[in-house]
């Protein structure tokens, strides 16, 4: 098992019960596919570093996991097409 830190960036336009359903689906994705979550940290609305999708500002969610090496490409295959999902990363985490 390798330990990996997934970030989503969730648009600011939507109200706070559809960007808890997003976050809720992006760890379902993490444990549908064999992974175990650590830890969830909301770092709230920030401003981007340019505009997106005509967004200046947007919610920063980072969700660590342990899961194994196929296991984020599967993940991030399915976040691609997420409604509300502006930006994503999986990286894998420093043990």
């Amino acid at each position: 098992m390798n330990k990996y830190e997934l970030c989503v960036v969730v648009s600011a336009k939507i109200e706070d019960e559809e960007r808890a359903q997003v976050v809720d689906k992006c760890k379902a994705l993490v444990e549908r596919f064999g992974g175990q979550i650590t830890e969830v940290d909301e770092w709230g609305k920030k401003r981007l570093a340019y505009e997106v999708q005509k967004m200046k500002e947007a919610f920063y969610y980072f969700i660590k996991f342990d899961a194994e090496s196929t296991v984020p490409a599967e993940i991030e295959s399915r976040i691609r097409i997420m409604d509300n999902v502006v930006r994503y990363l999986c990286v894998k985490a420093e043990a």
